[in-house]
């Protein structure tokens, strides 16, 4: 496997950003490792939308996600990078959730300014904590992984309730504390994005939220801006969500799902997802042999 930080290193001199969809489950980072593409993002919005049934506002712990980590990383072929939140608390809660997160699977590890417990990066009434206070996580996150392959991600959700510049005074403060990829949350407009993309010489991050703050560009679009690496966190999520509301609503109103088997897995894609030849390999390999 191709290490995160070779993929984001690759993508940023190449000036072609990684594409990475967010998975929400083993299964969908199952479907997104099928695909082909070259990395997962473990999305901390989905995994509580899936997971627990609320919305992105910091009701999921650090031992949910970590054990959600181990149970999707045990799928993967490809590297995990994991959104982490605030870190679940101060600086030292950071440092141990760097090292849950790391010992679990994640190739990667994002973590924000915001005060916990945080919100969703498009939702409105959100707070960061002071800018040195973050530092100080970014400097935890930094000095807990283990293998200097981890990728430590600093976002800032700053640009919500001030000013593009102080994101830039931000992210850079968390640059020279040695985090290795800069993310700066929720950009209101095309200029601020390439403003962005312009402004530092490291790998960036770009969050394609749709329906949210951000306009909706293509990777293409955001590698010529200058970032090495576009999250698409949820739309996996949300169009799972559509099909499941489609189908149970034809469900409920004919009583069969006949109405509906064209746009469904066969039987056939289903079980070949989930490794089912594997285990039948297994089964057959493992077999006791009757006296």
């Amino acid at each position: 496997m191709i290490s995160f930080r070779a993929s984001l290193a690759q993508a940023h001199s190449s000036k072609k950003a990684l594409t990475l969809p967010g998975a929400y489950d083993a299964l969908s980072a199952r479907l997104i490792q099928a695909q082909g593409f070259s990395a997962v993002y473990l999305t901390g919005a989905g995994l509580a939308n899936s997971m627990l049934g609320v919305p992105d506002i910091g009701l999921v712990t650090a031992v949910e996600l970590r054990d959600h980590v181990a149970r999707i990383a045990e799928t993967l072929e490809i590297p995990l990078v994991v959104d982490g939140d605030t870190g679940f608390g101060n600086a030292v809660n950071t440092y141990r959730t760097v090292r849950l997160l790391e010992r679990a699977g994640a190739s990667a590890i994002q973590i924000e300014d915001q005060v916990f417990p945080k919100k969703c990066g498009h939702f409105a009434g959100k707070a960061v904590i002071s800018s040195q206070e973050m530092v100080q996580k970014v400097h935890a996150a930094v000095d807990a992984r283990q293998s200097d392959e981890t990728v430590i991600i600093a976002r800032t959700d700053v640009r919500a309730i001030s000013t593009l510049e102080e994101a830039f005074e931000r992210v850079e403060l968390y640059r020279e504390a040695g985090a290795d990829v800069l993310f700066v949350e929720a950009p209101e407009s095309v200029d601020e994005l390439r403003t962005i993309g312009s402004r530092f010489d490291v790998p960036l991050i770009a969050n394609m939220v749709e329906g949210g703050k951000t306009p909706l560009c293509t990777v293409d679009e955001l590698s010529d801006m200058g970032f090495s690496a576009v999250l698409f966190a949820n739309a996996a999520l949300r169009v799972s969500q559509r099909a499941m509301s489609e189908m149970l609503r034809e469900l409920h109103t004919t009583g069969s799902t006949n109405g509906k088997l064209d746009v469904m897995a066969t039987w056939e894609e289903r079980q070949s997802i989930v490794g089912k030849p594997f285990f039948d390999e297994l089964e057959i390999k493992y077999a006791t042999k009757e006296p």
